[in-house]
This record gives structure tokens, sequence and C-alpha cells, in this order.
């Protein structure tokens, strides 16, 4: 290790590095367990070539004939195994700040991401990372080795959020890059002009891309529980507001109703996968849920 590369290993970041992975880690075998790889995000049934079986690889896909010639366990590798690229979409705005629970919006995204590229790269996908607000702040290139999961988690990390949100714009400009078809997810609370962020993944869509969205949403965001005098502090914009909740309740569910419904209608109109995830629920269940879902529609 040289001194260049300690004075960056401070150990604070270490220890908020070390959990996420953890986390991230548990949530996978949580929903792992007796469901095979395959169906999720979409197959090609054309074979490649054998590669060097690791554990955790679907037992079905092993080559028992080059295993009885060779006393080795190979894995049948597919054209669309050797060439699946996704790219997590990472919100890190100052409104995925807010938080009722133990995770706030920024944690709970930031944990399904990871946990997202942990199964991705355990299947020998390759996963790519970018961490925008109203910009695209930081990526990491899209690699398909193991280790490449720390590299996505050290960008999560060193870029907390701070700044104001444009989804649509960040989404037309990746859609505009001259970037390889492959799996694209987005994980935000999309708090920005609905049509702007609705064209944005429809261009994705048109570009080829397969898109996923996970709408990362707090309880009280969607609830509106408040009670008595409140001031409520804005995020992204220098303002507050001195009210009695009781007043604005139902005027307020019933724009989040209608911010909700346009973008999840919106989605289905452009074949976008879309999923709202609240931060209480557990992960692994939520993760699961859509997954299920996503392999039940593809039947």
């Amino acid at each position: 290790m040289t001194p260049d590369s300690k004075r960056f290993l401070h150990p604070e970041a270490i220890r908020r590095i070390g959990r996420l992975e953890i986390r991230a880690r548990h949530v996978v075998d949580g929903f792992m367990s007796g469901m095979h790889r395959s169906p999720y995000f979409g197959r090609s049934t054309e074979f490649l070539q054998h590669r060097q079986y690791t554990p955790g690889d679907d037992l079905r896909h092993v080559d028992w004939k080059v295993w009885a010639k060779q006393d080795r366990l190979y894995v049948k590798q597919f054209e669309e195994d050797a060439s699946m690229r996704a790219t997590l979409l990472v919100d890190v705005s100052k409104s995925m700040q807010y938080g009722s629970g133990p995770l706030n919006k920024y944690e709970y995204a930031a944990t399904a991401a990871v946990s997202l590229a942990y199964l991705l790269l355990r299947q020998h996908d390759a996963v790519g990372c970018i961490a925008f607000d109203e910009d695209i702040r930081a990526r990491t290139p899209v690699r398909s080795t193991q280790v490449h999961l720390a590299s996505i988690v050290q960008t999560l990390d060193a870029n907390p959020p701070r700044e104001k949100t444009d989804p649509g714009a960040v989404l037309r400009s990746l859609a505009e890059e001259n970037y390889r078809r492959g799996l694209v997810i987005v994980v935000s609370d999309l708090l920005g002009d609905v049509g702007s962020t609705l064209r944005g993944l429809r261009l994705l869509r048109q570009r080829g891309h397969d898109v996923l969205v996970l709408h990362i949403m707090d309880d009280d965001e969607l609830d509106f529980p408040f009670d008595g005098p409140t001031r409520f502090e804005g995020l992204e914009l220098p303002h507050h507001l001195n009210c009695n909740p009781r007043a604005l309740r139902e005027g307020y569910l019933e724009a989040v109703g209608r911010f909700v419904s346009s973008l999840r209608h919106g989605c289905a109109r452009d074949a976008v996968d879309y999923e709202l995830i609240r931060t209480s629920a557990p992960m692994d269940a939520a993760l699961a849920a859509f997954l299920s879902r996503r392999l039940a529609a593809r039947k």
C-alpha cells in the first residue's frame, strides 16, 4: 500500500462502506434462496463458451460431461450472459436525505443499488454506477469482476446528497450518449418535473434500453402523519413553511397521489418497469416482490 493510497483510507469512510456492503449482502442472501438467476433480467439460450464454476452458480448450468472428463466443474455460458450490461442511476440530491426510519431515502437507495450490483456481479454480468443530482456527479465504469462492487460502494459513499435534482435532464443526457444497449436501473425519489422524467425514461426505451425504476419514498411523504403546528424546511430550496398540517393534509395527499399515479401510468405506457418502495419496507422482501413480478410479466 502506497502513502498516497493510505491518504484516502479514512477509518470513518471504511466503516460506512463496510456497513453498506454487509447490508447489501444480507439483502441479496435473503431473496436469492430458492430463486434461480436467469429469468430476472432476460437471458439468451445461445451457447457461447464454458467458464469455471464459482460458488453460487446455478448447478443446472454445470456441464457434467466436462466434469466427467476433466474432474473439474465448468458452467455453460450463453451469449447474453457474456454481454449483459447494467447501469445503476442513483439519486444523490438533497431531498434524498429525508428519513423518518432507520434508513433515510439515500441510505435505502444506496443499499438497494449495491444489493442489485452484488446480484448482477454474482451472475457474472457487467455493472456500472452513476450518482446524479441535477447533473451526473460521478460514475464508475461498467465492469464484471466481483471486486468492482467496492468501486460502486465507494462512488456512492463519496457522493452524499447535497444539491437539487433534475432526473429528466440526467436521463436524457444518458440516452443521448453513444451508449451500448443494456439494463438501466433508476433508484430515486423522482422529485422533479414528472413530464420531464417520463420523457427521459421514454428516450432510454427508444434507444433500446431495458429500464427499471425503483421509486423510493419515505412513509411521511406518502402518509403525511403530521399533527399540530409544524415547521417544514425545504431540502433543495431555501424555503420553510410554518403551518397546521391538518389544514394541508387532504390537498397534499391528493397531489402525492397524482404524482405517483402519473409516474406509474407513464412508465406502463412506455414499457418501463416501475415499483414504488417505502423506506419502511424490508428491502429483501421489496426487491424480491419486484423481481418476481418482473419475471411473471415476462412469461
